[in-house]
């Protein structure tokens, strides 16, 4: 004599989320009155309740109790086939204890979950997101990623094409967002666009193998003979939201700041240069004409044909020695203190003095009247062929004929109907203080400053004495 169990299907499916049943049958083959304890065992065991779980029966009974199947929506119920054993515990004779077995099919369900992270970014030509998926199902799955926008603005890439992921398992995706062209100027551009999260087949709800999720018994009903153990829900295509703000190379603001700056440059070519130029060249007049000499009237003649001087001079034309005055030798020649030129003997001539000044330097050049000679100067022509800047002071003996601003000319000339006598021994000298050197026709900026000045007169030979 034993204790028999019989379950009520020799194989059954469940969808995880779903319930499947089936029967037990227990019979008392014994001649005592038995309690028996029944209990699931196996992998299916956490998720299978029996009702009720334990019944007494009397010599030669029998009792059908429910076993109800209801695996959870998550990871922890895997898919596949897992044997189920009801164990039989007789509590008065356990050792004739008894497990039926039989055969449950779970089957797979997929389920995503993902996030974009950042959802929103910002640059020139592209952006990099970072998209977070985790497999909820209970089967694997090898996820894909599939970005889209409504225009042709962006084009995407995904890094790693796809990823296999195990139930419960988690894992991220590159994508790359790249504008298809820049925006040079003008205000920022908002891309927005869907990233779909899904299994790589089963964009048709099925599963991933092409095939409904659902399964029935082996007579075409559900499991135990009831409902149909489908999935109930599709499979889930989650779907990202992320956005692209492209900004331009040059904000407007720049270009506000650039247009500020060009009109400034042209003010100041325009209007504040030339008013610069004028105000410096003015006051390099005035400074010549204050040094320059005023010249004396031309004497009057009365009738009796001989020449008065100025001053009380007398009738002689000379000046007293020492007094600084030129004064009027024979021949109507303008003379200095140094004595009379001796008619006659005059010729014409002239001399160049050639000045090279380092930058930020002063250099002097000058020109000697011969001894015993003296010197009418008539002309006097600078050259500043390079366009230096800077200052030039041109003095003859100890007068100071002229001071002005190398920025003002490049060639300038100065002639005297009077002429201006050197004597000899003395020098006619040329300052020139070099404050930046200028460009030349070679169109190469020079490394130093270079003038020249040419004098020109005539030479005679000087009388000492009376």
């Amino acid at each position: 004599m034993t204790t028999s169990a019989e379950l009520g299907l020799s194989a059954l499916t469940v969808a995880p989320g779903g319930v499947a049943t089936t029967t037990l049958t227990v019979r008392n083959d014994l001649d005592i009155v038995e309690a028996y304890t029944l209990e699931a065992v196996g992998d299916c065991a956490a998720w299978t309740t029996i009702e009720p779980a334990r019944v007494s029966l009397f010599p030669g009974t029998s009792e059908t109790v429910t076993v109800r199947l209801a695996p959870p929506r998550s990871p922890s119920a895997r898919a596949g086939d897992f044997p189920l054993g009801i164990r039989v515990l007789p509590t008065e004779r356990p050792e004739l204890v008894t497990v039926p077995e039989t055969t449950v099919t779970v089957t797979p369900f997929h389920e995503l979950q993902a996030a974009l992270a950042p959802r929103r970014r910002r640059g020139w030509l592209r952006g990099r997101y970072r998209a977070s998926v985790r497999n909820l199902g209970n089967a694997p799955a090898t996820v894909v990623l599939a970005p889209g926008q409504a225009g042709e603005d962006l084009r995407f890439r995904v890094t790693p094409e796809r990823l296999r992921l195990e139930p419960g398992e988690s894992g991220e995706l590159r994508v790359q967002a790249r504008a298809r062209k820049l925006i040079w100027f003008g205000k920022p551009a908002s891309w927005p666009f869907e990233v779909t999260v899904g299994p790589e087949q089963g964009a048709d709800g099925k599963g991933p193998d092409g095939k409904g999720t659902g399964a029935k018994g082996a007579d075409g009903k559900g499991p135990g003979g009831d409902t149909a153990a489908a999935d109930p829900m599709p499979v889930q295509r989650p779907l990202l939201d992320g956005e692209f703000v492209q900004l331009p190379i040059f904000p407007w603001w720049l270009l506000a700041l650039l247009a500020a700056l060009i009109a400034l440059l042209l003010a100041w070519f325009a209007l504040v240069r030339p008013a610069v130029r004028s105000s410096a060249k003015q006051a390099a007049e005035k400074a010549v004409a204050q040094q320059l000499p005023t010249p004396a009237p031309a004497p009057a003649t009365p009738d009796g044909g001989a020449p008065t001087q100025p001053g009380g001079a007398s009738p002689g034309g000379q000046t007293k020695p020492g007094a600084g005055q030129s004064t009027t030798g024979p021949g109507g020649r303008t003379t200095g203190p140094g004595g009379l030129a001796v008619p006659g003997t005059g010729q014409q001539s002239s001399a160049t003095i050639d000045v090279q000044t380092a930058n930020a330097a002063a250099a002097v050049g000058s020109y000697q009247v011969p001894h015993g000679k003296v010197f009418d100067i008539t002309d006097i022509v600078a050259a500043n062929f390079q366009g230096d800047q800077g200052l030039l002071t041109i003095t003859a003996g100890n007068q100071t004929i002229t001071t002005i601003a190398l920025e003002t000319f490049r060639n300038q000339d100065y002639h005297w109907v009077t002429p201006i006598q050197v004597s000899g021994d003395q020098t006619v000298t040329a300052s020139v203080t070099c404050e930046a050197p200028g460009t030349p026709a070679s169109g190469k900026q020079a490394a130093a400053c270079h003038e020249l000045l040419n004098i020109s007169g005539t030479l005679s030979d000087l009388r000492q004495g009376n």
